[in-house]
């Protein structure tokens, strides 16, 4: 059985490589390309792939959160993170929520392919330059982003996007009233005070990426 491959990256150009560079190998294939987080989630949801190729920094929901999200409904399924960050606190992040593999978006071709073998085999895979990270990080309860709940997390996230309440509530299928509840729960949490600081810190805590 061929080793089963949802790859998801909102740049069209990556997705396209990658989907050509899986698809070159004679044990495995692609079930699906997706450019959002939700999306991401609804695919392993529905096609359970073996191996997700998550891009971190993903629309509508972040890859952290869509990873955090596809391996509690997912179990069987072993996510990779492809990230251009390499601080300690995101490739913690990211093995926190459950991905099995964090490797760098530049990796070479190789190395996507024997982490995709290794994770489906059940072994993590860090690329080389963040193998000594987790060993700076670790995981401690002050992490600012652990006292919300994941729906706030995500509600964070498109705010800081530039949606607006009216727009995310229609695309989480909430109210108005619902979505500035989270606003307003989640500022009284962190202890802020206005949209532009709440912004500012989903930047610094990499809820949104600036590329």
């Amino acid at each position: 059985m061929p080793i089963r491959v949802l790859i998801c990256d909102d740049h069209g150009v990556v997705a396209e490589g990658l989907r050509y560079l899986v698809q070159a190998q004679p044990d495995m294939e692609v079930v699906a390309l997706v450019n959002d987080g939700r999306e991401a989630v609804h695919r392993a949801m529905q096609d359970r792939p073996d191996v997700v190729l998550m891009d971190i920094a993903m629309p509508i929901l972040n890859g952290t959160e869509a990873t955090r999200m596809i391996c509690e409904e997912c179990p069987a399924t072993r996510v990779i993170m492809l990230s251009t960050y390499s601080d300690p606190v995101h490739v913690s992040r990211a093995l926190q929520v459950g991905a099995m593999g964090y490797i760098a978006k530049k990796s070479v071709a190789k190395e996507v392919v024997d982490a995709i073998r290794a994770v489906r085999a059940g072994r993590r895979y860090l690329s080389a330059q963040f193998a000594g990270l987790i060993d700076q990080h670790a995981a401690t309860a002050d992490d600012p982003l652990s006292r919300l709940s994941s729906r706030e997390r995500q509600v964070l996230q498109m705010l800081a996007e530039g949606h607006s309440v009216t727009k995310i509530s229609e695309k989480l299928l909430l109210s108005p009233k619902t979505i500035e509840t989270y606003r307003s729960r989640m500022m009284e949490k962190l202890g802020i005070s206005n949209f532009a600081t709440l912004v500012k810190f989903a930047i610094q805590q990499g809820v949104i990426y600036l590329e």
